[in-house]
């Protein structure tokens, strides 16, 4: 790997405006082209919108999803990766066919490829359907990368075998904190009237957003994805009004430490950028561990248990 210069988004996407969102990216996208990076994040389904996602009905959920790669979202970010010469990443709904969708993030990059992830923990509409791949991948910027969205994460299994495949970097793009649960050591909703008046009384809705709900929740977890596993980690969030949830928003760059070498703190649209050191793997502590493991010890790490269930169940029992 060489040293690298990447930047994590988060915004608040129109539900349904495709033209909207993508407008959006364009401007992160300009800005980030100025500021010399070379990988800018953006959120899960931050082109088509997330949350609302779950009320559509299939006939709105068919005419909001586009092919991947031929759709024309991607030929825009393609067109964006062009003209800045940087890899821009976004997600939205693709349409796979015969009434088949996925939560998709694509990854476009400058020399022109297209890379494709489908979320493997989806849940967001009875017919989105989960992935079936890792996606791991090499980059022009001279590293390799691994992606994966939301959920995705929240599973070690899904980052160790990211690690194992060689990636240097983790793109980890998310739309979470405020997330509506029944259990009282998770998230939690925050207050729409926060957000609302934001301008007004900025120290309400920083307090709901640095804490529990949303970046207290993430440094419970976050970081050992990055450490354990010896990746830099670029998360990327959704912020603001989501359907009838908050998101917190959070964006922020790790090290393969799992120490924070950016993260925002504003309660709208902001970008972050940060210099990955790549001298920093050779020796990062989880590169010595995965040295160290013993495979013919984890043999039931394979094995179903009969307690495995689909994410869709999984979700609305938080």
């Amino acid at each position: 790997m060489r040293d690298v210069r990447v930047a994590a988004v988060q915004m608040e996407s129109a539900a349904g405006d495709k033209d909207a969102n993508v407008r959006k990216v364009a401007r992160f996208a300009e800005e980030a082209a100025g500021r010399g990076v070379e990988v800018l994040l953006t959120p899960e389904c931050g082109l088509t919108g997330y949350w609302f996602l779950r009320r559509l009905t299939v006939a709105q959920l068919r005419d909001l999803a586009e092919p991947v790669p031929e759709g024309r979202s991607c030929a825009r970010l393609l067109e964006l990766a062009a003209r800045h010469r940087l890899t821009v990443g976004a997600g939205l709904v693709e349409a796979a066919g015969g009434d088949v969708f996925h939560n998709t993030y694509v990854v476009a990059m400058p020399d022109g490829r297209v890379v494709r992830h489908r979320k493997l923990h989806a849940f967001e509409h009875p017919a989105i359907s989960a992935g079936s791949e890792h996606t791991v991948f090499d980059t022009p910027h001279g590293f390799r990368a691994a992606l994966l969205i939301c959920y995705d994460n929240n599973i070690v299994e899904n980052v160790r075998v990211a690690a194992l495949r060689g990636a240097e970097v983790l793109l980890a793009p998310h739309q979470t904190g405020g997330c509506r649960t029944t259990n009282p050591h998770l998230m939690g909703l925050v207050e729409r009237r926060l957000w609302d008046e934001r301008h007004e009384h900025p120290e309400a809705i920083e307090a709901e957003l640095r804490g529990d709900k949303g970046r207290g929740w993430l440094m419970r977890w976050l970081p050992s994805r990055a450490h354990d596993n010896a990746l830099f980690l670029v998360f990327s969030n959704g912020v603001g009004v989501d359907d009838d949830e908050i998101r917190t928003g959070n964006a922020m760059v790790l090290d393969p430490y799992g120490r924070i070498l950016a993260e925002t703190e504003k309660t709208d649209d902001d970008m972050v950028v940060a210099d990955l050191d790549a001298s920093l793997l050779e020796k990062a502590t989880g590169r010595l561990w995965m040295k160290a493991r013993r495979p013919d010890l984890y043999r039931e790490l394979c094995v179903p248990t009969g307690l495995e269930r689909d994410t869709h169940e999984l979700k609305y029992e938080e």
